[in-house]
């Protein structure tokens, strides 16, 4: 299975990607300035790892506990290129990651534990 994950919620601008049998990560500083410009940081991305996002079938979104505009700016993102793509969204939480593997998501998934297309912000103050 190909997909992508977008983590805005923690301290770290995360994208994980896993795509024809090869895993990517890059991660870029929490700031004002790299949400404004989180869409170029991802598809440099993708771009950087020759991800084609026609075969992604699956995109997981971190919907948090976590920062505000980390976590507004990668779900609308995510769904963004879910609709233009025709991809499947999935949220999971912050807390669902052990030690940021990004691989526990898709156990998660596997398990029937996310639910498709149901995205449920959780912001701490």
């Amino acid at each position: 299975m190909n997909f992508l994950v977008i983590d805005g919620a923690t301290d770290k601008i995360c994208f994980f990607s896993h795509y024809n049998n090869n895993s990517y990560n890059k991660s870029f500083e929490s700031s004002k300035n790299n949400y404004e410009k989180f869409s170029i940081l991802l598809f440099g991305f993708l771009n950087q790892n020759n991800i084609n996002l026609s075969k992604i079938s699956h995109l997981f979104v971190n919907q948090g506990p976590g920062s505000f505009s980390g976590i507004r700016t990668s779900i609308a993102v995510a769904k963004g290129l879910t609709i233009t793509n025709k991809i499947n969204l999935y949220g999971f939480n912050s807390r669902d990651l052990k030690d940021m593997n990004y691989m526990n998501i898709v156990f998660l998934y596997e398990k029937g534990h996310l639910t498709k297309n149901l995205i449920k912000p959780l912001y701490i103050s």
